[in-house]
């Protein structure tokens, strides 16, 4: 073999690894402003520990590759169905095993949290940035959630629609939780859990200023389950802040600075996705066809995210219809007719694959010049 063909072959080898060694370390799965980020997060994770199938440093390694931010290790308090295996007196272990896998200087961070695990009321309710967790441990679940909460810790409702605890798969308030968002013991829930979305959870966290989350729960392989290999994700949180930091983070997450990714589909507070909106569809410069009254502009989809879009405007498109999808990271080109010639346009579209409140999607106006 020639020293050209060899070199061919090494350049194709080399192409082929950076491809693959970056589809598992996207950094960047949304864009944002220079004076902010996106966090991705997931803040419902289990290991051997407590009834996963993996080793924490797994959890680690999965979630390195994936490319998130930021990961909570939040094995179940009472449930330890690998007990006689891996003897777990110290419920903190798995959070330092986790922690310990973490590289000096790597930009993914690892937090503690807890399962308190009961049945319904109050069912299963997570804390995360838990100091100790040997001490939310109790025979009562209230005592384990106040006890978090003296810990200044983030605590949330885990999958309040789980049909094991919810026969018909409605998330709905008990006593027992309209009691602990009045005491202000309560902060978050999940709309999405796995593979599972609520409208009636987000309408409780619409109707209490409750922060909207989305977790991946998962016990397996985040590879088998969500087909990342494949292009796919797991369910993230995505967190709005001003800086990296934990204490950045976790001040957003009290705030409810955050929109949940699941599959195509994009969930959160009306302001957060339009922000989110801004900084990921752009549009380029008008342009119009050499003498003729057609408009043409260059939209960019700067996210990981396919949007559908539909417009709602006075105008027509040349190529298209009023319904348009763009593909995660690319750019397509619309030719709009204008009639007369502008300087300035208003582009009003629904976002088909948005939801900011039970069956309602953002709507969202475009200001081109």
């Amino acid at each position: 073999m020639c020293k050209i063909q060899t070199q061919k072959y090494i350049n194709l080898i080399f192409f082929l690894f950076v491809i693959i060694f970056k589809g598992y370390s996207q950094k960047f799965f949304f864009s944002s402003d220079k004076d902010q980020f996106w966090l991705s997060t997931d803040l419902h994770i289990h290991s051997v520990f407590s009834d996963g199938n993996v080793w924490p440093s797994i959890r680690v390694e999965e979630a390195r590759r994936e490319g998130l931010d930021l990961i909570a290790i939040t094995e179940h308090l009472e449930y330890q169905p690998h007990k006689e295996d891996i003897p777990n007196p110290d419920r903190n272990r798995s959070f330092i095993v986790a922690s310990e896998s973490i590289k000096e200087g790597e930009e993914l961070r690892v937090i503690n949290g807890s399962e308190i695990t009961r049945e319904m009321p109050p069912g299963h309710i997570n804390a995360v940035f838990v100091k100790d967790a040997n001490l939310l441990l109790h025979n009562d679940s209230l005592s384990g959630i106040k006890e978090a909460n003296k810990q200044d810790a983030f605590v949330f409702w885990n999958h309040p629609n789980w049909d094991e605890q919810r026969k018909d798969g409605i998330a709905r308030l008990d006593l027992f939780h309209e009691y602990l968002i009045n005491e202000k013991l309560l902060h978050g829930i999940e709309v999405v859990n796995e593979t599972t979305y609520s409208e009636e959870a987000l309408k409780i966290a619409l109707d209490n200023n409750l922060t909207i989350l989305g977790t991946s729960d998962i016990h397996g392989l985040t590879d088998w389950e969500h087909k990342i290999p494949l292009g796919g994700h797991r369910p993230m949180t995505l967190v709005k802040v001003k800086d990296k930091s934990e204490d950045s983070f976790k001040k957003a997450l009290f705030e409810g600075k955050t929109v949940v990714w699941f599959k195509n589909l994009l969930i959160g507070k009306e302001e957060h996705l339009k922000s989110l909106i801004r900084q990921n569809l752009i549009f380029g410069p008008l342009k119009y066809l050499d003498g003729k009254l057609i408009m043409k502009v260059e939209l960019t989809n700067k996210s990981m995210n396919p949007f559908q879009l539909e417009y709602l405007g006075e105008f027509s498109f040349h190529q298209r219809s009023n319904i348009i999808s763009i593909p995660a990271k690319s750019k397509i080109i619309l030719q709009i007719k204008t009639r007369l010639k502008k300087s300035k346009i208003s582009l009003p579209f629904k976002i088909l694959n948005t939801v900011t409140a039970p069956k309602k999607m953002l709507f969202y106006t475009f200001i081109l010049k």
